[in-house]
């Protein structure tokens, strides 16, 4: 595993939002008296959402002394899990996946669609819209290639729809999760080829 720093640009306070502390203390209340520590990649990951999507190192000593943890165990957390981005990114943050069902199914040139927007990894673009990071299985390979950007899966990319994609959310346009070309689920790209003999199933569970 490579060395996770954080950034060297840091601003200089963190504070929850007040609806964030809230859920914040009723995320703590959830956990005994003696475990609130296991509160702690919750906390840190509603730090992240709330500071652009990476998480700055001032939320790290505020959530130690939410936790009664010390500095040291949350940083130790902070940097471990590549879940929190230690430095800046793009207003849509793209995780690309590059494992094995995606690369067979064009994620290259997903990542030439990234590199040609946006520049090499871990760079944000210079409208500030976008960054990307090739990451491992997302789980999503029935769809393959996929990626997330910040909290939500599209599926069934090409460099063509992805683009458009990139261009909808840069415009403000709405944009439709998961499948990008209208497949429901993760049934057969052109649809059902099995079990037509059998009868529409009403609600209920029986024969329409």
């Amino acid at each position: 595993m490579s060395v996770r720093r954080l950034d060297p640009n840091q601003p200089e306070s963190f504070a929850f939002t007040p609806e964030n502390l809230e859920w914040a203390k009723k995320t703590i209340a959830k956990y005994p008296d003696g475990r609130q520590a296991s509160a702690v990649i919750p906390l840190l990951w509603q730090a992240q959402k709330q500071h652009d999507y990476w998480l700055p190192e001032p939320a790290i000593r505020v959530i130690a002394e939410m936790l009664d943890m010390s500095y040291i165990r949350v940083l130790e957390v902070a940097t471990f899990y590549t879940m929190f981005n230690l430095s800046p990114v793009g207003k849509h943050f793209i995780q690309l996946c590059g494992t094995t069902p995606c690369w067979l199914r064009g994620a290259d040139d997903l990542k030439e669609v990234c590199r040609k927007r946006i520049g090499e990894q871990s760079t944000v673009s210079t409208d500030g819209n976008f960054s990307w990071l090739e990451v491992e299985c997302l789980g999503a390979c029935a769809n393959a290639p996929m990626v997330q950007i910040n909290d939500d899966y599209y599926e069934d990319l090409s460099a063509e729809n992805f683009e458009k994609l990139l261009d909808d959310l840069a415009a403000g346009r709405d944009v439709s999760i998961g499948s990008q070309t209208g497949r429901r689920s993760s049934e057969p790209a052109g649809g059902a080829t099995t079990l037509q003999d059998v009868p529409h199933m009403s609600a209920e569970g029986e024969g329409a």
